[in-house]
């Protein structure tokens, strides 16, 4: 599920994201993706996640995407690392319009020592959860991300990615979580198709 931005600022960020990918986090070659697949090209969406323009637009793209989407949440954050500056991003975006979100990072294994925490950061429990991704090619950070958050209690309420590559994460999200699977760039739109 996409969503078209209605405010000119939405529309304008929205623009310049997508330059910004195209021109830095594309890289066209042969590839083996943390999947294990081979692709022809990677989206190296941390070169965007942590870039100092690029950073601010991904948190106004995606809390305008996740608006448009009609959903309400109060904490955003995802598996680690792919999802912890987008968290932050969305986290910051959502300041800048007056609202309070927390963001949070999930650890690929709860901890041994310590508190013992798989989510580190503000309690999620009881708590709507947007579970976020730069991108997804088989949806499995997303489902441990979302695993990790029902375990601490929260309410994951949708998943959302910057860029879906259209290999079935998706599908496998929506059939395994019961939650909407969003993204806010199609790779037809990076000219990958």
């Amino acid at each position: 599920m996409t969503a078209t931005p209605d405010s000119a600022s939405d529309i304008a960020a929205r623009a310049r994201l997508l330059e910004l990918i195209k021109e830095l986090a594309v890289v066209r070659g042969k590839v083996i993706l943390s999947s294990g697949a081979e692709a022809d090209y990677y989206i190296d969406l941390r070169r965007i996640t942590l870039h100092h323009e690029a950073s601010r637009l991904v948190g106004q793209v995606m809390l305008s995407l996740i608006d448009d989407a009609g959903i309400d949440f109060e904490c955003a954050g995802g598996l680690t690392m792919g999802a912890d500056p987008v968290g932050t991003a969305v986290m910051h975006a959502a300041t800048d319009a007056g609202r309070t979100v927390d963001a949070f990072v999930v650890r690929k294994a709860q901890k041994s020592y310590g508190m013992g925490r798989q989510v580190e950061g503000p309690s999620v429990e009881g708590r709507k959860v947007l579970v976020l991704e730069d991108t997804s090619t088989t949806g499995g950070s997303a489902l441990t991300a979302v695993e990790g958050v029902r375990k601490a209690g929260g309410n994951v309420v949708a998943v959302a990615v910057i860029v879906d590559r259209d290999t079935g994460a998706k599908e496998k999200i929506e059939a395994e979580t019961g939650v909407p699977y969003l993204f806010a760039f199609g790779k037809d739109e990076l000219g990958l198709s």
